[in-house]
């Protein structure tokens, strides 16, 4: 065909001169883009003879394989000496020390609920969870709670709004992990052991309360569970938690509505030169609330009294964290203050290694 060597030559030397991506693209589409010479000639071959056809396809092809295989390696060569630029321009010196990046530190909290959760899980205690906002029935009459009972007034508990004409009792934030353990003896039955951690709300805000705060509740219920299993169980968690060799703890008659007997427990302990130690001492320090629990709970639970009974005990997260990593105010625990978690916070990896009765 005529011409196709001009093209040829039109096109190559175009292509070696492209000094840029666009000016490659530019040459492309003047080539073989829908209007471009090649691509019109390429067209003209629907009006040639079969004879005309069969001698000028070939060429072609030939020459729009060539030129396309041109703008590849035209192509590839640019981005070659964009990327050389690019090196030569740009640079690091890997030899200079790396930047500094802060890290976070883990809460006391979260740390004392891992150590909470390993100790306990050692003892056969498994982690239960339930909501944070409860009905009325399982935050207070499951558990045995009297309609006239102090805790239900508004001075002492946060209840949720109703809307005007709703009359069914209002939902509250849970005062307690207590709860849970109903929702665990209905899911699951008897036996169990469960302990049962989470945040818990109360009107209340001093040196030692705070407004929202944590506790972990525990729950063993079997055939034969007695007192005496119950003070084995608090000991072993008190020597693990503590890591002490030795303790000894003093059971208090108290009164609970969800438990009957009811005891207060104290750790022995000593404050000379104002440093407390755990195991030791003259003084003893209030730590938890215990007892057997209630036939009336259990019976909410769909548990039948006449066949099994348990133990129960409660535990403020926050005050044994205090005990533990000497904090001082409870309410520095919930101020965001970044010198502070720095100070007593524990690095990612610090993972709890204990086990009941042991610190390895």
């Amino acid at each position: 065909m005529d011409g196709i060597d001009a093209l040829r030559g039109k096109f190559l030397d175009q292509i070696s001169s492209a000094a840029d991506p666009d000016a490659l693209e530019a040459v492309r589409l003047a080539a073989l883009g829908k209007k471009g010479e090649i691509s019109l000639k390429m067209r003209d071959l629907g009006q040639m003879s079969p004879e005309e056809r069969q001698s000028a396809g070939p060429v072609l092809n030939g020459l729009k394989s060539e030129i396309d295989a041109a703008l590849k390696a035209r192509r590839a060569s640019l981005e070659d000496a964009a990327l050389d630029a690019r090196l030569k321009a740009e640079w690091l010196d890997v030899t200079l020390p790396g930047r500094p990046r802060p890290m976070g530190t883990i809460h006391p909290i979260s740390q004392v609920m891992d150590e909470l959760t390993a100790i306990f899980s050692d003892m056969g205690f498994a982690v239960a969870e339930g909501p944070q906002i409860e009905s009325d029935w399982y935050n207070f009459d499951a558990l045995n709670i009297a309609p006239e009972h102090p805790s239900r007034q508004e001075m002492d508990t946060f209840y949720m709004h109703r809307a005007p004409g709703d009359n069914r009792p209002p939902h509250v934030l849970r005062t307690h992990t207590s709860p849970v353990q109903i929702r665990a003896m209905q899911d699951q039955g008897a036996p169990i052991r469960v302990i049962a951690p989470g945040r818990v709300y109360r009107m209340d805000m001093d040196q030692t309360h705070t407004p929202m705060f944590h506790q972990v509740e525990g729950l063993a219920i079997d055939r034969d569970i007695s007192m005496a299993q119950l003070k084995w169980t608090l000991e072993e968690f008190c020597r693990a938690f503590f890591e002490v060799d030795e303790v000894e703890l003093r059971f208090r008659a108290s009164h609970f509505p969800f438990t009957e007997p009811s005891a207060e427990v104290d750790i022995r302990c000593s404050w000379e030169g104002g440093q407390l130690k755990i195991g030791e001492g003259k003084d003893w320090l209030e730590i938890l609330g215990s007892g057997m629990v209630h036939p009336h709970v259990l019976r909410a639970g769909g548990i039948d009294p006449d066949q099994w009974q348990g133990f129960a005990f409660g535990v403020g997260i926050d005050r044994i964290a205090m005990l533990k990593y000497g904090i001082p105010d409870l309410r520095a625990f919930f101020e965001s203050d970044l010198r502070w978690l720095r100070h007593y916070g524990f690095a990612a990896l610090d993972q709890p290694a204990l086990a009941a009765g042991l610190s390895r």
